[in-house]
């Protein structure tokens, strides 16, 4: 019998691909017309961001005032949702960064989305604390210039101004990660425009070759900047927190809240990941590339992360019943109780109950329950952030100055705006580089990809080897009788002509409308008679060139599928 290949790692490829196939897999999308979803997609995206713009004119017009927030509760929505981006942007530098350093292969498929998502989502971030300032023409007084004013920064010690420092460093080490990343894709997009298309993308390239030397940069760059960005990941959220911890309000001060945001800015990361990918995969056709196998990992990722934030949960409720500290019993009381109770069961509802749910396997590789449960996480953590800031202040030691606090129309048009500018910036991404690192894809193809492992890789190995498998190591007549009619029915099968380069989906119609319909038909014919076939063809195929199919039939027929490749590439002009 053939040698037995292990179905226990799942293939991240699918498609029987070749290195060519996932160049044009991904980067097409880049180089065609949007589709319709695309289109509908970028119009919603653009219509909520212009009503985000017109209430932050309405809000530094008029003041802070439009918001509702009081002499009690002085941070509202705003803060709310300055946390909740700032989660969702930590899990694109999560998958990209400890996950390399980590060798795991599983992140090839969604680290270049979750890089761009991480990007976008702290410009939407940053935009709430420049608001929040009331007066934004002042904002310069954050950064640190030459002045007459007087000495900057009188509070240093303050953790609103370590936030800027943590913030914008994990922006500028995030944004170089991504980047660099892009230049080999950008590349490989440059070198199949035309135009100014082309200036433009060998601009972006740097002037990439694809040496060994670029790589052995590449690579080392890609280590020293995912070094520098896995400690980043877990300061930056750690530096929110103190926000609040390094207050003496109770509810709030409190030495869990670290690693309680560190984990809970994963599980939302991961979740919004979730959110972006499986939409992502359906409207360009990537499921190819974003497999099951990702989505059911990404979910493990959530099951743990959701697990520790809701032990988080618990233990604040222990240690304030177990202090005897009556403000801090009271405070986490209230949350329950209060005026702001719908608030807490949703929290916990959604960020507790429903990840458990990924303890099935079923649900952990279903897309439609994936991309239910990873919105109701996302809506579950916006809640979180809700509970911890605004049912923290409503009730302070005065009751007579007790408040309830709702949000009015500018605070939710500005969120719908952040919400607006996420998703356009997003789209644009999808339009302007490839959504998958082709790179990093074809990287993983011989160790990934289902031609070479996997439970299919074994009746791969069938089909590519004709006869010579089918017949090998039989003993007894029957068997080989048996394979004999097996060998025939193999041979006689229909071949994807279209691996072959050159040869698209009518020139393939045309060949097998002439009764070339397999490798081997395909290497027995003459160039001269290929060419007859193609002129005499229903179709425009002049420029066609049948010369090279022959030998490419030749090495399809063998499984010499790396000679293949290697032969593809050549003819490709040196492009993948």
């Amino acid at each position: 019998m053939s040698s037995y290949i292990s179905p226990i790692r799942e293939p991240l490829v699918t498609g029987n691909k070749t290195y060519h196939q996932i160049t044009e897999d991904l980067a097409s999308p880049t180089e065609k017309a949007p589709g319709r979803a695309w289109i509908i997609g970028f119009i919603l995206a653009i219509s909520a961001l212009a009503f985000g713009l017109f209430c932050i004119t309405w809000t530094v017009w008029h003041g802070i005032g439009t918001w509702n927030l009081n002499r009690t509760i002085g941070w509202g929505w705003d803060i709310t949702n300055f946390v909740w981006w700032i989660g969702i942007g930590h899990a694109g530098t999560l998958i990209s960064a400890i996950l390399l350093l980590f060798r795991q292969k599983w992140r090839t498929g969604v680290n270049r989305a979750a890089e761009a998502m991480t990007i976008f989502a702290v410009i939407c971030a940053a935009l709430f604390p420049g608001i929040h300032v009331g007066r934004a023409w002042v904002v310069f007084y954050f950064f640190p210039y030459p002045n007459t004013r007087g000495p900057l920064w009188p509070n240093f010690n303050s953790p609103l101004l370590w936030d800027l420092f943590a913030i914008s460093t994990y922006f500028t080490v995030s944004l170089l990660f991504w980047y660099t990343g892009l230049v080999p894709d950008f590349a490989t997009v440059r070198d199949r425009a035309k135009g100014f298309r082309k200036k433009i993308y060998n601009f972006l390239s740097f002037g990439w070759t694809g040496s060994a030397k670029h790589w052995q940069r590449w690579e080392a760059l890609s280590l020293v900047l995912a070094g520098i960005a896995t400690p980043l990941v877990l300061s930056v959220h750690t530096i929110v927190s103190f926000d609040f911890a390094t207050s003496v309000i109770p509810g709030w001060h409190t030495t869990i809240f670290p690693p309680y945001f560190v984990a809970g800015a994963i599980f939302s990361g991961f979740a919004m990941v979730l959110t972006l990918m499986i939409v992502t995969r359906k409207v360009l056709n990537l499921q190819d590339y974003i497999t099951f196998a990702h989505i059911e990992s990404m979910n493990k990722v959530i099951l743990v992360t959701g697990t520790i934030v809701g032990v988080a949960y618990l233990t604040e409720l222990f240690i304030a019943w177990y202090s005897g500290y009556v403000y801090e019993q009271f405070a986490f009381f209230n949350r329950a109780l209060g005026p702001y109770w719908w608030s807490y069961f949703g929290m916990m509802f959604c960020n507790v109950i429903t990840p458990q749910f990924f303890w099935f396997k079923k649900i952990r590789r279903s897309l439609f329950w994936t991309f239910l449960l990873s919105i109701v996480i996302n809506i579950g953590m916006w809640f979180e952030r809700f509970v911890i800031i605004a049912t923290t202040l409503a009730r302070d030691y005065l009751p007579s100055s007790w408040s309830y606090y709702s949000p009015t129309w500018v605070e939710m048009g500005i969120f719908i705006g952040t919400l607006g500018l996420f998703f356009t910036l997003f789209l644009i991404f999808t339009r302007v580089a490839p959504v998958v690192a082709i790179a990093e894809i074809k990287s993983i193809l011989k160790s990934a990809g289902d031609q070479y492992t996997g439970p299919n890789a074994h009746a791969h190995d069938h089909h590519n080897h004709g006869h010579e498998n089918v017949m090998h190591a039989v003993h007894s007549t029957e068997e080989k009788e048996a394979s004999v009619k097996e060998a025939g029915t193999i041979l006689t099968m229909e071949d994807d002509l279209k691996r072959l380069e050159g040869i698209g989906p009518k020139i393939e119609m045309t060949l097998k409308a002439a009764g070339i319909k397999t490798f081997q038909q395909l290497l027995g014919t003459d160039v001269s008679r290929l060419q007859t076939i193609l002129d005499e063809g229903e179709g425009n195929f002049k420029g066609n060139s049948p010369e090279s199919w022959p030998e490419q039939a030749k090495l399809a027929y063998e499984g010499r599928w790396d000679e293949l490749n290697d032969l593809q590439d050549r003819l490709d002009g040196g492009k993948y």
